[in-house]
């Protein structure tokens, strides 16, 4: 099976690696077996050399002084996620067991968990850890590997790159998260990690979770684009009126535009819909307004350059919080994952928080 290769795979890395070298290792892989990286035999048989090779690698390279082994939560180091909701639970588990060991007096145990699907399996996993004790988050990080159809919130975009995160010497660097909050009480707030946003995108998003899984391989992808230009005759696009304010409150934007779609990342330099450049720049923020189908049509290729920034239609800039409300109902999607917006729920506001997920960075 190949789950199963994949895991004995990444244990051999993992008994090898580098990461937090002076305290003991518990590592958790975190896999969905449904993600593309594991079912489409051409990246599966990419996905196993690569392995190979990284293993033989960490092997030649390091020797860890403390010991490293699977969680207990896991078992045998794989958690098989089994349907939505799942890689939350197991993360959850987790967080239970670290705190358990920082009772216990073993604090210093470092936990590791390996995201091995998409950006849904990511998300999961990372909303579960924004959800802990700061000081039980301190016992943890998390590599996210590409082994799902987008992989946007992956930690690199090919597995080689990703894999040698756990051989080379590292840090952990904390990254910040987004929240989206309604008007209405008790819907939301929402989380996102990569890019949260509202509009066109969010739809193709809503549509791409239906289709995918129901049509082979990549070939969803052609009803993506189509839906895309079908969006304004399923939902008005009509004038959001935005708001946009850095760390210290400062307003830094005021306006209303007839808007076909907001985007706010983590960070710049952000892409989503599988490598789409929407974020090319330090910018964190993109609006992009409404538009002809002619102009949709021939903006539609400059999105996966960054080239659309240079447009007329579109609009970046940097900010920590940015508040929308408008007349009519708006989807907004959160890393993959899509909730509609209506009237009641506005104003709306997607704000970035303060840096709280543990990531594997390289040390220089």
């Amino acid at each position: 099976m190949h789950l199963d290769d994949f895991a004995a795979f990444v244990a051999e890395i993992c008994a090898h690696s580098a990461a937090a070298p002076e305290r003991p290792l518990r590592w958790t892989i975190i896999a969905n077996p449904r993600a593309g990286g594991f079912t489409i035999a051409s990246r599966w048989k990419a996905h196993r050399a690569v392995l190979e090779r990284a293993a033989l690698r960490a092997r030649e390279r390091n020797a860890r002084r403390d010991g490293a082994g699977p969680s207990r939560t896991a078992g045998t180091g794989l958690a098989a996620t089994e349907g939505p909701g799942h890689a939350r639970r197991i993360t959850e588990a987790l967080v239970e067991e670290a705190a358990a060991e920082a009772r216990n007096g073993n604090g210093a145990v470092f936990y590791l968990i390996i995201c091995a699907g998409g950006d849904g399996t990511s998300l999961e996993v990372l909303s579960a850890l924004y959800a802990a004790r700061e000081e039980t988050r301190e016992q943890f990080a998390v590599l996210r590997l590409p082994m799902g159809t987008g992989n946007d919130g992956a930690d690199a975009w090919d597995l080689e790159r990703a894999l040698e995160l756990l051989i080379i010497p590292t840090r952990i660097e904390k990254s910040a998260a987004l929240r989206l909050v309604t008007a209405t009480p008790g819907k939301g707030p929402f989380l996102a990690f990569n890019i949260l946003s509202a509009g066109l995108d969010a739809f193709v998003t809503h549509v791409t979770n239906k289709m995918k899984g129901r049509l082979p391989g990549d070939s969803y992808k052609l009803w993506v684009d189509i839906a895309a230009l079908l969006y304004d005759r399923i939902y008005r696009v009509g004038p959001l009126s935005i708001a946009a304010f850095d760390a210290a409150g400062n307003r830094i934007e005021n306006r209303r535009e007839t808007t076909l779609l907001l985007a706010v990342g983590v960070s710049g330099h952000r892409t989503y819909g599988a490598r789409k450049r929407i974020l090319p720049d330090d910018r964190n923020v993109c609006l992009v307004r409404q538009m002809s189908l002619f102009r949709k049509i021939a903006l539609k290729d400059m999105f996966t350059t960054g080239a659309h920034i240079h447009e007329k239609e579109s609009l970046l800039f940097s900010a920590d919080r940015v508040e929308f409300s408008g007349e009519f109902p708006i989807l907004a999607q959160m890393d993959g994952e899509t909730v509609l917006l209506e009237k009641r729920d506005f104003p709306a506001a997607i704000e970035r928080t303060a840096p709280v997920i543990p990531l594997l960075k390289p040390l220089d």
